[in-house]
Formats: C-alpha cells, sequence, structure tokens
C-alpha cells in the first residue's frame, strides 16, 4: 500500500513540474510588456504633485501665454508672473520669433482647437497667418528632472523617470484630461517683404464649452535677416542617415529613404547647417549608437592585396544633403576609430575583416597613404576637395598628432577638424577646431587662429551639465549658445548628434548611457522641438548681432556708436571666469542676460534703420 501511494506522489510531482515547465515557444509573461488598447502618443505616468493648487484653478478653459525660455510640466499648475493675455515682439524681416501659449484646466476640456487670424497695422496691411504656424507640445520621457544639475556621461536607466515637454506635433484639436498643462509652440515667420510696421492681431481657443482670446503684437524692423544658407555661423550637427532607414523600416538608400532624407535634414538646413557628416569607417564611435553609423565608403581589399574603394553612398548623401541646403562643408569621419578599429571586404572570402591599426603603426601609414590617395582624387573629380574636412574626435594628444603627420605627410593641402580639448600643439595644425566648452583656448590663442584664417567652434556633450541642450535642460540655455559664441568670438558650434535616435524616440528620449537628448536634436517624422527651436533662436541672434557690428562700423551717428559700446560691454559679462568650473551658469542670469542683449539689439536695429548713414545708401 505504502509503495502505490509513493509511486501516486511521484506522478503528481512530475504532472505539476510539467506544467511548471514553458511550453515550446512560450515566454514568462514577466518579460513582456502589458500591451494597450491604443497606441499612446506620449506616456502620462506622472501625477499631480500640489492638488490644492490645482483646486483653486478656474473652471474650464486657462489660458495664457508662457515663456519660450522655461519648461511647464504636465501635471503642475504653471508658475506664471501674470496671466499674459498679450505676447509682443520684435523682429527682422526674414526672423522667426517664438511664443508658447499654455492651456490648463482643473477638469476635463474637449476639442480645444487654435483659430490664428491675419495681424494688421494701421494702415490695414497684413501679416498673414500663413506665416504663424503652431505645433502641440509633446512630452517625453526623462531619466532627470526638470533643470537637474547632477549629470555627467556615465548615465543609466535608474528606477524613476519624469516626464518633459520637448516634441512638436501639427494638430487639428486636442482633448485636456483635468488637471493637467498643454503647451502649443507658436512661430511667426517674418516675410521678407513686409512693410515694417507694428502688427496687431487675436488668437482664439475653443473647446467643446468654453471660448478664450489672446492677443498678439509684432514689430517689424527694417533690416533683412539673410537666408539660413547665408548665414556665417557654423553649425555642426552629426547625422546619422542609416537612423531614418531604421526607424521607418525602409532599404537604406532607397528612393524611399532618399524622400525622408529630404525632409529629414530640411530642419537642419533652415538652422543654418554647415557640415555634412560622412563616414569613411564603418561604426567609427564604439558601437554605442542605438543604430550603428555605417560606412559610406567601402573599403575592398582585392585578391591580389591591392586597395580599391566604393564612394556610391558617401556620393549620394552628399548630394542629397546640398540638395536640402547642406552645402558649405563635408567632414570625412575617421582617421581615428574608437579602439582603432578598421573593417573593410576581403575579395578572397567574401568576409567583412575587423582589424587594429593605431595611428603610429606602419600598417596605418601604409594603408591610410593609399585611401588618402584615392580620396583626394575622388573628391578633386567632384570638385569637393576644398571643402572637405578629415574629422577626428576626442583622443589622446599623441595619438592625435600621430594622425595628423600621416594626413599632412600624404598632403598639405588636406584640411583637418577636431573635437576635443584645447591643446596650443594641435592648433596651428587643425583648419577647424571645435573645442569642449570646458577646456578652450584663450581669447589671444582665438585670435591667433582667427589670423590664421583658422575657424575655431566649442561643442557640449554629455557634459557639462550647463549650459545644455537635454529635454530636462531650461529652453533658454539652448539660446544662450549662439550669444556665449559670439561673446567668447567662437566661429560656430558642434553637437553630437542631430539624430542618434534611442529605441522609442517619439515618446521616451532616455538612453542606457547619456542623459536624455543628449544624441539626439529633432523628432523622427522632419519634426522640430523645444531644444532645436531655441538653439536656432540663438543662432539668429549671433547672426543679428555680427550683421549690425558690420553696419555700426561704417555708422557716424553717435547713438549707434553708444548703443554698440553698450552691446560690446554686455556680451563680455557672458564669459565670465575664463576657468568654466567658476563659473555660475544660474538659469535666472541667463535668462535676464539675454533678455538685455535682446533689448540692446532691438534698440540698436531700430537707431541703425532709421540712421542717415542707412538711409544714404
Amino acid at each position: 500500500m505504502k509503495k502505490i501511494i509513493l509511486i501516486n506522489c511521484l506522478f503528481l510531482i512530475t504532472i505539476g513540474l510539467a506544467d511548471g515547465q514553458l511550453k515550446r515557444g512560450q515566454v514568462d509573461l514577466s518579460d513582456v510588456p502589458i500591451p494597450a488598447s491604443h497606441y499612446q502618443e506620449e506616456y502620462t505616468f506622472d501625477k499631480p504633485t500640489d492638488t490644492i493648487l490645482w483646486a483653486g484653478q478656474n473652471s474650464g478653459l486657462n489660458v495664457a501665454f508662457g515663456s519660450t525660455d522655461e519648461l511647464y510640466l504636465r501635471c503642475e499648475v504653471p508658475q506664471l508672473e501674470d496671466q499674459g493675455q498679450t505676447w509682443e515682439g520684435s523682429g527682422w524681416r526674414g526672423e522667426r520669433l517664438n511664443a508658447q501659449v499654455l492651456v490648463w484646466s482643473p477638469d476635463t476640456c474637449q476639442q480645444v482647437r487654435f483659430k490664428i487670424n491675419d495681424l494688421v497695422n494701421s494702415e490695414g496691411r497684413k501679416f498673414s497667418k500663413n506665416n504663424i504656424k503652431l505645433n502641440l507640445v509633446r512630452y517625453v520621457l526623462s531619466g532627470h528632472p526638470y533643470a537637474a544639475k547632477n549629470t555627467g556621461c556615465d548615465v543609466t536607466i535608474n528606477d524613476t523617470a519624469y516626464l518633459m515637454p520637448d516634441r512638436f506635433e501639427t494638430f487639428e484639436r486636442f482633448d485636456l484630461p483635468g488637471r493637467t498643462v498643454r503647451a502649443v509652440w507658436l512661430s511667426f515667420e517674418i516675410p521678407e517683404n513686409i512693410e515694417p510696421g507694428i502688427y496687431y492681431g487675436t488668437i482664439e481657443i475653443y473647446s467643446t464649452k468654453h471660448r478664450a482670446e489672446l492677443n498678439v503684437k509684432i514689430k517689424v524692423q527694417d533690416l533683412i535677416l539673410p537666408n539660413p544658407q547665408n548665414w556665417k555661423f557654423r553649425l555642426d550637427l552629426w547625422q546619422n542617415p542609416w537612423v531614418v532607414a531604421w526607424y521607418y523600416q525602409v532599404e537604406p538608400w532607397s528612393d524611399e529613404h532618399k524622400v525622408l532624407l529630404k525632409k529629414h535634414l530640411k530642419l537642419y538646413a533652415d538652422a543654418g547647417g554647415t557640415y555634412i557628416t560622412t563616414y569613411a569607417i564603418h561604426s567609427p564611435w564604439s558601437d554605442n549608437s542605438y543604430m550603428i553609423e555605417g560606412a559610406m565608403i567601402d573599403w575592398i581589399k582585392s585578391k591580389d592585396g591591392s586597395w580599391k574603394f566604393d564612394y556610391s553612398i558617401f556620393d549620394q548623401y552628399v548630394k542629397l544633403a546640398a540638395e536640402a541646403g547642406i552645402n558649405e562643408a563635408i567632414t570625412v569621419y575617421t582617421p581615428i576609430p574608437w579602439g582603432y578599429r578598421f573593417r573593410y571586404m576581403d575579395e578572397k572570402t567574401g568576409n567583412y575583416v575587423y582589424e587594429e591599426w593605431p595611428p603610429d603603426s606602419e600598417q596605418f601609414k601604409t594603408i591610410w597613404n593609399i585611401f588618402l590617395d584615392d580620396l583626394k582624387a575622388h573628391l578633386k573629380e567632384k570638385k569637393w576637395f576644398e571643402k572637405t574636412y578629415l574629422g577626428i574626435n576626442e583622443n589622446p594628444l599623441d595619438v592625435t598628432m600621430a594622425a595628423v603627420k600621416v594626413i599632412k605627410e600624404n598632403s598639405s593641402d588636406w584640411k583637418i577638424t577636431y573635437a576635443g580639448d584645447w591643446h596650443p600643439e594641435l592648433s596651428p595644425l587643425l583648419n577647424d577646431y571645435c573645442v569642449v566648452i570646458k577646456s578652450e583656448p584663450n581669447l589671444k590663442e582665438l585670435e591667433e587662429r582667427k589670423s590664421m584664417d583658422f575657424t575655431t567652434t566649442f561643442y557640449i556633450c554629455c557634459t557639462p551639465p550647463q549650459p545644455n541642450t537635454f529635454v530636462f535642460s531650461p529652453p533658454v540655455e539652448a539660446t544662450y549658445i549662439g550669444w556665449y559664441a559670439s561673446a567668447y568670438g567662437y566661429d560656430g558650434f558642434l553637437r553630437w548628434a542631430y539624430d542618434a535616435w534611442p529605441e522609442d524616440p517619439m515618446r521616451d528620449a532616455r538612453h542606457t548611457l547619456w542623459p536624455a537628448g543628449d544624441c539626439f536634436m529633432v523628432y523622427p517624422g522632419g519634426n522640430s522641438c523645444i531644444r532645436f527651436e531655441k538653439l536656432r533662436e540663438g543662432i539668429c541672434d549671433f547672426e543679428k548681432i555680427r550683421i549690425l557690428k558690420e553696419l555700426a562700423s561704417g555708422s557716424s551717428d553717435k547713438n549707434v556708436k553708444s548703443l554698440m559700446d553698450e552691446l560690446n560691454a554686455h556680451l563680455k559679462t557672458f564669459i565670465g571666469d575664463p576657468d568654466y568650473y567658476k563659473r555660475n551658469y544660474d538659469v535666472t542670469n541667463m535668462t535676464e542676460s539675454i533678455g538685455k542683449g535682446k533689448e540692446i539689439l532691438g534698440e540698436l536695429s531700430e537707431t541703425l534703420a532709421q540712421s542717415p548713414d542707412k538711409k544714404s545708401k
């Protein structure tokens, strides 16, 4: 009897174990996200932290202009100095002005929509509503809270997240859940041919049960901002065209891919994008992008041991970017890939081969001289050589010097650009030097580079915390970049990257290695964002400062000279201590400094536009 009971128990245990095991093809549900019934354009995980403040808000539709220098969180009542019902701006013909409207309510409002009207001056002339663009601001996930200062280059996705407003999206109407805020971004494109003067208009906001109205006043000044393709500011946002093909699941370099790329690059071109990013090396940056940067030039080792190079993708991308309006410079990355790793196709085996060629090795010198000779001949044939730079990025001084030595021995005509710390020894060898803001040349060294007809720019990356363009950075920091460049005497700005998107960029800006937003400035679909528009605003200010200085230099007007002296004195305040670590990047101070600077620009613009010197020309 005991034997029978024991056999039954063993049988039951065996059945239980079998039932507990995964069946063929089955996965553990704890590893699988729960599917939503509909696609969510954005996550809505946050909750109000001050329900009492919400309880004190007027029922129904609350609307006001907010500051474009700040972010307004989804579940927090906007803290506004006044319920701004009127927005006033001034600008040149050809300039873009930014404004931000906030809509919030303690209860749900349905079908919120905007009606834009023409602006009209006192003589009845119109600023057409067709030159006013609206974008809904979507929220994306960040691993840091708003205005966080404890960031660095060793970020990992941790156990907390925050929702930050950033991504633009076109819209016709939207629903506003109770106790939430929605920002709508306004872009006023001032036509070049519009009559100078003051234009007035209204913006009407409706829901199914409510109506509100806001007022707009724009002063158009009698100066013209050139087309972005004619700006002098050197903007270098590194591109990865493969990421667009991956996101939309189209074949790389197919017609479909190229159509998407043209739209994708338009934002960069419209911000004055200068450099076309190209890759002579497959995956030069340690395979750490979510979608790897592929080689645009294929290296092929023939069966007889000779080398040949396929430029078909390189040529396609350079031509496509030029058609989009980016045609001033080409950067070819890189003689020094991460780990000195190079890939080539071995014709004998049909396999890709990976080898390490340190810049001080004979193998590097031999093979790179072959490549440089071939590349130079190809660029000369295409008439691209004069605007091409060989790009090196963040390497030790001795390693960089070794690569530069090989390049210059091949031909002194090669142009080289380097991004990294400032090294006086490197400066005479670099046609373009981009220094990280924490390691800069002094003003005398910068002037020496100008005297040699070299360009110098600066960059930020996962560091420093401020100023920066993370999704959680106060937007004023992006505008500050243009002002800082002008004040210090830089020729422009570099940022990695334009489009190195993480897995789900439309909703989650976090990266497994870096702060949210560090590796991209625009979104899929050719969509802009708060950060990018504020960066562009600062670049516009840089251009206006440059043009005003040129105009003022030829003016005999005492008022112009006085205002120019005031502007130059104010610009010096943006530099602060030569040591980055001793500077105070207080957000309030940055906002006030830029605000004062814009006031001076406005007054100087008005004075120059009305001066006898301008009228006599």
